[in-house]
């Protein structure tokens, strides 16, 4: 999207275009209407990253759709999430897919050569854990996949510590009690995105005793998303990533 309104501002300062028809182009722009989704052209633009397709809810056509529009726009990679095997299964017949069953991510096209000013170090629960790093991939970080360092064995955490300290962020995934985004908190001088999980027995409550557990951290620097959103964790570890990168 960059470059085609690069290339349109170029049209008009050359005279090859008239500003009354780029300011039309500009104004068909911002979205395409499919009648089932306005697809957001100008998300690049305007925040520095490309829209994301939530893939419940979707038919697998409609999700084919989707991706044909952004692929038209110029978008080279599209991130699909919460994307059921049948969607996939149909997509990979149309597309070059990539699909991770246990995060349910879809990844249309290559991943981006990382940008970002360090890496993002992501810990725990596999699924959450993969969706958040699979979107952080795509929009373009080095990302350190650390899996089964709960609190329950600190040991097996304590012996990532360098891992841990030379992360730009951090995203610390959990269930059950929720202590771990605490305890990274305290050893770490990097934003921590506390993940909730709702795995867990019958007190968890789907995830709400982890939630209310990192809100209440003792650890400063510990921020919070919903229960289960590593899509959210990966945006924003990927925006903390990228600060140095702005003009």
């Amino acid at each position: 999207m960059h470059n085609s309104l690069t290339a349109l501002l170029t049209q008009v300062r050359d005279g090859s275009i008239s500003v009354a028809d780029a300011a039309l182009q500009l104004r068909e722009a911002p979205f395409e209407d499919l009648g089932y989704a306005r697809v957001d052209h100008h998300r690049r633009l305007r925040q520095g990253a490309a829209e994301v397709i939530y893939g419940a809810g979707k038919t697998p056509e409609q999700i084919a759709g989707i991706v044909d529009s952004l692929q038209r726009s110029g978008q080279k990679t599209v991130l699909i999430t919460r994307m059921k095997p049948e969607a996939a299964a149909y997509l990979q017949e149309h597309a070059a897919l990539t699909y991770d069953a246990a995060s349910r991510i879809g990844i249309v096209g290559p991943l981006p050569e990382p940008d970002g000013d360090g890496k993002i170090v992501g810990t725990s629960d596999i699924p959450v854990a993969e969706e958040a790093a699979l979107t952080a991939e795509v929009l373009g970080n080095r990302v350190v996949r650390l899996y089964d360092v709960g609190v329950a064995g600190l040991h097996r955490l304590l012996a990532s510590l360098d891992e841990l300290m030379g992360a730009r962020a951090i995203i610390a995934i959990a269930g059950m009690e929720g202590a771990l985004a605490s305890v990274i908190g305290g050893l770490v001088d990097c934003p921590v995105i506390a993940v909730p999980t709702s795995v867990g027995y019958g007190a968890s409550f789907g995830g709400v005793a982890a939630l209310l557990s990192m809100l209440n951290s003792c650890a400063s620097g510990v921020s919070v998303v919903n229960i289960d959103n590593g899509f959210g964790a990966g945006y924003l570890a990927s925006m903390i990533n990228h600060m140095g990168a702005k003009p």
